[in-house]
């Protein structure tokens, strides 16, 4: 488990990661990626990150502190991440907004595990690796870009 503290150095790190980066995007959105794993929060930025900006959040509370802060105009929530879950994180956010699109990544491929985010939700379902043609897509459809 970890020590108290270790969430909000965590917070602190994205906030100055977030300022590292600057406005970044060319389009001016901002995305906030919920994703434990180094390598596929790289990939995912690696994408996007050209076009968007894009802030990390390492679980699930660091998402729900995270969210009022920087005010993202799209979530993608990875499912499975430690301290709190994307569903329980989902939950949360959807407190504060009902509009921003929140896209559950997971690895978990079945149906019910698509029908369980939706109803935690999640505005839209995608499964791992991701692709970056069904990236686009989806950032097309809740962006307009």
């Amino acid at each position: 488990m970890s020590e108290p503290d270790a969430g909000a150095s965590a917070q602190g790190g994205a906030l100055a990661e977030l300022a590292s980066e600057g406005v970044g995007g060319r389009t001016g959105k901002r995305i906030l990626i919920a994703e434990d794993i180094e390598s596929n929060y790289m990939l995912m930025k690696a994408f996007i990150g050209k076009r968007y900006e894009v802030i990390r959040a390492h679980d699930g509370q660091e998402a729900i502190d995270l969210f009022p802060k920087v005010r993202p105009d799209l979530v993608f929530m990875d499912i499975k991440m430690p301290v709190v879950d994307g569903y329980e994180a989902t939950r949360a956010i959807r407190k504060i907004s009902k509009e921003v699109p929140i896209l559950a990544i997971t690895a978990f491929a079945f149906e019910s595990d698509r029908e369980k985010a939706l109803e935690a939700g999640c505005t839209d379902y995608l499964t791992k690796p991701i692709s970056r043609d069904l990236l686009n897509q989806k950032l097309i459809l809740y962006l307009g870009e």
